[in-house]
Formats: structure tokens, sequence, C-alpha cells
């Protein structure tokens, strides 16, 4: 039997940003030489997982299509996530058995409450995302995403002058709120913040260790 695969989850609103966070993080780790499968949940569609498997996959070769898959949850995506997460469960235990040179599962998951948490049985990383397009109000609302992830990604601080929001406030917020919890500001389209998330992921989750395929070959 092949060694647990470790996870990382990506949670938020719909529209908060979270696939593309995903690719923009994915060449980091990439050109690192870390190889990576996503699982995207949703409702219905596998809009996201299409999406995500055209840039990373087909049109940049980062990895295999195989490694992005889509999984259409057919009810609350909190359950699949959090409650029940049988079928995020299935998935992952299919892909250990295959492959033995992964060195990361990115799980994705939409959800418009703050109360979106991943299972400890599915992810070993929580990281919840949003944007600041919810106003400034967003972090000191709480919620059990924004207080207990492993870190908070606040994105789209691009747009904070057209919605009169004080990134200020927001972090004021997020120190309070999340006490000594991490959190980064980000601009998906730019890559502003991108480069901290992934240092998070590589230190926090990975622990600086090499990649399986590199250390297999140092041994």
């Amino acid at each position: 039997m092949n060694p647990r695969i470790l996870r990382v989850g990506i949670g938020g609103p719909v529209g908060s940003g979270k696939s593309m966070l995903i690719e923009r993080v994915v060449p980091i780790l990439a050109k690192k030489n870390y190889r990576v499968c996503i699982i995207s949940n949703d409702v219905i569609s596998k809009e996201d997982a299409d999406r995500m498997r055209k840039n990373l996959a087909t049109e940049q070769g980062l990895l295999p299509e195989s490694m992005v898959i889509g999984l259409a949850t057919g009810g609350c995506p909190h359950t699949a996530i959090r409650e029940d997460p049988s079928i995020n469960l299935a998935v992952i235990e299919e892909i250990e058995s295959k492959y033995n040179d992964l060195d990361l599962i990115i799980i994705e998951s939409g959800g418009d409450n703050v109360t979106t948490t991943f299972s400890p049985a599915l992810a070993d990383y929580f990281i919840y995302i949003v944007d600041v397009s919810g106003g400034d109000k967003y972090p000191r609302k709480g919620g059990l995403g924004i207080e207990t992830s492993d870190l908070l990604v606040i994105n789209k601080i691009d747009l904070a002058p057209m919605v009169d929001a004080d990134l200020d406030v927001m972090v004021r917020d997020a120190k309070i709120v999340r006490i000594d919890k991490p959190y980064v500001l980000v601009n998906c389209k730019t890559d502003q913040g991108i480069e901290d998330v992934a240092r998070h992921i590589l230190h926090d989750v990975l622990f600086d260790q090499p990649p399986k395929n590199l250390l297999s070959q140092i041994k």
C-alpha cells in the first residue's frame, strides 16, 4: 500500500478566487518539482476542474490531465468536505493506490457560508479565501472558515478602492479574529501575495522536504 499523500483543502465563497489561486500556486510548486493532484468539488458543474485542467495540464503541461479531477457532489458542498467526505476520500484512496510519487493533493470546494471547514479526515491543512468585494467587514464577521483556517487569504485587493473597502481595517480585524494564525493579502491577477501562499504550503504542509521524486534519487 502506498503511503498517505498530504492534503490541502481550499474553501471559500463562490467567486472568491479558489480556482485562480490554485492556478497561480501550482506553477510555483511544479517549478520546484513537486507533483500535485487537484480535486475540485462542485454541486452540479465540473466547470472549474475543466478550466484548471485546460490551463495547468493542456496549455502549460505542469501536470497530467488525469491529475485534475472534477467531482459533482449533487448536494450541499459543505457535506462533501465536512460531515460526509466519503466521496472525496474514495477518490483519494484510488489516487494513493495508483501513484507513489505525488507530493500533494489540493481539494477545492465552494460554499457561500463562513462556517465552511474541512474534516480533519480529509485535509491536513485548510486555506479559507474571501475577496474584498464582500466589503471590509468580512474578517470581523468571523465564522469557522475565517477564524480556524490554517491560512486566511484575502483576495482581489485591487478592488478595494472600487468597493470602498479599507484594507487596513481588514488586516486589523483579521489579526483580532485570528489571533496568531496567518493571513495573506492577494491579487491573483498580478500574483501579489502568491509566493507567500506557496511558502506557507511548502513550510507548513510539506515541511520544506524535497519532492518525492528527487528524494528517491538521493536515496
